[in-house]
């Protein structure tokens, strides 16, 4: 099989959005940089409705995986399915037709910093070049309410908020466009312990009202096993383990004990159990 090459075979010419096929299914991928392998027959699928979590150690190709679910990046083989769309066969316009169905918290936020926060969370909408300014107007207030933000506070540029305001305008712009398709990089990274969990409980809350279907990719093990449905742990070039965080967890692996069993990790186990004990 030759580089670049998608194994998806015929698609249907649509988006998929109502949960009949995943919402994302990679199948036999492989990531490759010259000469090294960094995914080698990978596959998963993600559910609608589910909180996907993504983990694993340095050059397991987190990041790159949600890259290539994206459309950010190619595979070398393999397919790469969103809403039943080979990401990596569509143009440029089916493209954006997809991004329009699925939103981006990234680690830092990475808001325009020229940009009032009404102005951040307006601009994916204005990009659409279908809504007329009253309507933005009103849907920026409404999503800016939806995290936790008054009205009061969209006139502020973002070097003047705090990191917890910073996520909380970043995730209103994550879901301007009221996604089906949440991605998630390092969601509370940056933030102390009580704005970290008020950001979960957030996150937990939209993921219910709205249905949302969430990929996650975090070191934090408090988000990880408060937030996730299931875990997808990467570990020598594919997926390791999936399932439940219990059922991970059982896994015999070296990476599964180092990370999920050590000190920090069952710390967190424990500040779960206390909280939820009849869950997970």
């Amino acid at each position: 099989m030759s580089e670049q090459e998608s194994t998806c075979g015929p698609g249907t010419g649509e988006l998929t959005l109502d949960g009949s096929v995943p919402v994302v299914e990679i199948t036999g991928l492989w990531t490759k940089y010259g000469r090294t392998v960094v995914h080698q027959d990978l596959n998963l699928e993600i559910e609608q409705g589910e909180i996907m979590s993504i983990v694993g150690g340095s050059g397991t190709g987190k990041t790159t995986l949600v890259r290539q679910m994206l459309g950010l990046e190619r595979p070398a083989r393999g397919c790469v399915r969103v809403f039943g769309e080979d990401i990596s066969a569509i143009d440029s316009d089916q493209l954006q037709q997809l991004r329009n169905h699925w939103g981006m918290l990234f680690q830092q936020g990475a808001l325009y910093s020229a940009l009032t926060v009404f102005e951040n969370i307006a601009q994916p909408m204005r990009e659409l070049q279908v809504l007329p300014e009253d309507l933005i107007h009103d849907a920026v207030l409404l999503k800016m309410n939806m995290v936790g933000m008054g009205p009061d506070q969209a006139n502020k540029m973002p070097s003047d908020l705090s990191g917890g305001m910073v996520k909380r305008v970043a995730l209103a712009r994550a879901l301007a466009l009221e996604p089906k398709l949440l991605f998630l990089d390092e969601p509370t990274a940056g933030l102390d312990p009580d704005l970290s969990e008020a950001f979960v409980t957030l996150i937990k809350s939209l993921h219910r009202e709205l249905g949302l279907t969430v990929v996650m990719v975090t070191h934090d093990l408090d988000t990880l096993f408060a937030l996730s449905t299931r875990i997808a742990v990467l570990a020598e070039k594919h997926v390791i383990a999936l399932g439940p965080l219990r059922d991970v967890l059982k896994v015999d692996h070296p990476f599964i004990k180092e990370f999920f069993l050590g000190d920090r990790g069952r710390r967190a186990l424990e500040a779960l159990d206390e909280k939820t004990p009849t869950e997970h």
